[in-house]
């Protein structure tokens, strides 16, 4: 779904950057290695959760590795997530626990504007097409500095900061 050092693609943009996921999921369903895919119906408010369900036949379980990836509201182009988790191992009842860092896409300058972000704080523009991040790669996200912080041109408070991990992902095997 997404390689640290490389840039990203398309569809990991517009999920990063908007909270689009269509062409990310497009992608993945087009992929001859990618058995399911399935997303979440909402936004998740921090604090929230959401379950999702993947059907995989026993016979694809061998060889099965899990991607998650999930807009930071707020933020430029903040994602967190997980890329291609090996549970091949997990037998029927196992849960395995995942804490997910903030990853920067790499495409929007980390501007913190409200005119330029996503989500309660801004309600700026999603996706945008043109790529202004100097560095064109995904990375470790550094954080959101706020006007708190002393970015003056800031529209964000130290309420919208965050410390990794930021997601946390279970996973279990129920069948």
């Amino acid at each position: 779904m997404f390689a640290v050092g490389s840039p990203a693609s398309i569809g990991l943009e517009e999920m990063a950057e908007g909270g689009d996921n269509t062409a990310l999921l497009a992608a993945a369903d087009a992929d001859a290695l990618v058995i399911a895919t399935t997303s979440g119906a909402a936004p998740v408010g921090p604090g929230g959760s959401d379950t999702l369900t993947l059907d995989v036949l026993e016979s694809d379980v061998a060889t099965l590795e899990i991607s998650v990836s999930t807009m930071l509201v707020n933020t430029n182009d903040a994602f967190s997530g997980i890329n291609g988790v090996n549970v091949s191992s997990m037998a029927v009842g196992d849960t395995m626990h995942i804490d997910a860092t903030a990853y920067d896409a790499g495409t929007e300058a980390d501007t913190e504007l409200a005119a330029e972000i996503p989500g309660p704080a801004g309600g700026g523009e999603g996706f945008n097409a043109a790529r202004d991040d100097d560095a064109d790669r995904v990375s470790m996200h550094s954080g959101v500095v706020s006007q708190d912080d002393g970015l003056a041109s800031s529209d964000l408070t130290g309420q919208h900061r965050f410390d990794n991990p930021v997601v946390r992902v279970l996973i279990e095997r129920t069948l």
